[in-house]
């Protein structure tokens, strides 16, 4: 089946830069279990060394964990909005300061930050404010043919790694699984260019009984009836295709982070299960 067309060619291309940030930890910082036990967890922010795409999402002694490195830049200027705006995943980054001067990666998801995987040999290297500039394109990226069909912070490089076709007015993706709507939390009320939203996980019986608890970060993933085209709501029949960028949390109403990049209103995107749909397979990005 042929790929569907786009306007990649009239894309454009932009460098963005941000610095690697730190753990932030505010006093007393205790994380409340939904059984109202509390714990003090690693998670979000800085350089993770151990946590890749392609790891498990579920089961690590963290909350939010990230793969790869946490970029962002001033907090209160446009220049963090730009950062968060034009990146896609599968944008090229490289590093300009610091002892990892010249190494390269890409960017694997946002979530409070941009989150950025270079190889494990550069992360040992990095340290917290060396600058990384991406070079962003995918912001405006369309299917000339589907006009009812948003694609959201797709980079070109994965649209045309995830191999998507189009039969009969249909498009065709495959994912590593399928989330049911109704367990999708936090983050609805964001818009779906910024930021993630969480999958609800609390129910543990649930996630085992579902193989949710399976996922990986890095998964591409399917939910029926959910439009994610302002924000995340649910809508008859239509369909999102999103991409797992973070590790799971015990708090209510927070699981692993789940990144929009295709939703159709119409539901016209057709998926089937493929347990290697993972960006760290699609992008070459693994260990």
């Amino acid at each position: 089946m042929p790929s569907p067309n786009t306007n990649e060619t009239s894309l454009v291309e932009m460098a963005v830069s941000g610095v690697i940030t730190t753990p932030a930890v505010r006093p007393g910082q205790y994380i409340p279990h939904p059984d109202g036990r509390a714990t003090v967890l690693p998670g979000m922010y800085g350089i993770t060394y151990n946590v890749r795409c392609g790891d498990r999402a579920f089961g690590w002694a963290g909350d939010h964990v990230e793969p790869g490195v946490s970029i962002d830049d001033d907090a209160d200027s446009g220049r963090h909005h730009a950062l968060h705006y034009l990146n896609c995943i599968g944008n090229e980054a490289m590093v300009t300061s610091g002892m990892a001067t010249g190494e390269r990666g890409i960017v694997v998801g946002e979530h409070a930050r941009i989150l950025v995987q270079f190889s494990p040999e550069a992360h040992e290297v990095m340290a917290p404010g060396d600058r990384i500039q991406v070079m962003t394109k995918g912001q405006g990226l369309a299917l000339t043919d589907y006009p009812g069909v948003a694609l959201k912070k797709m980079s070109p490089r994965l649209f045309h790694a995830m191999g998507i076709t189009e039969n009969a007015g249909r498009l065709h993706v495959n994912v590593a699984m399928e989330l049911p709507v109704r367990i999708m939390g936090s983050g609805a009320e964001l818009n779906s260019e910024y930021v993630d939203q969480d999958l609800m996980s609390g129910d543990r019986a649930l996630m085992a009984e579902l193989g949710i608890d399976q996922m990986h970060l890095g998964d591409l993933i399917a939910i029926r009836h959910a439009d994610h085209h302002w924000g995340r709501s649910y809508r008859e029949n239509a369909v999102s295709i999103c991409l797992c960028i973070h590790g799971d949390s015990i708090m209510t109403g927070h699981g692993p982070g789940i990144l929009t990049l295709m939703t159709a209103r119409e539901g016209n995107i057709d998926f089937a299960f493929d347990a290697s749909a993972n960006i760290a397979q699609l992008l070459n990005i693994g260990a």
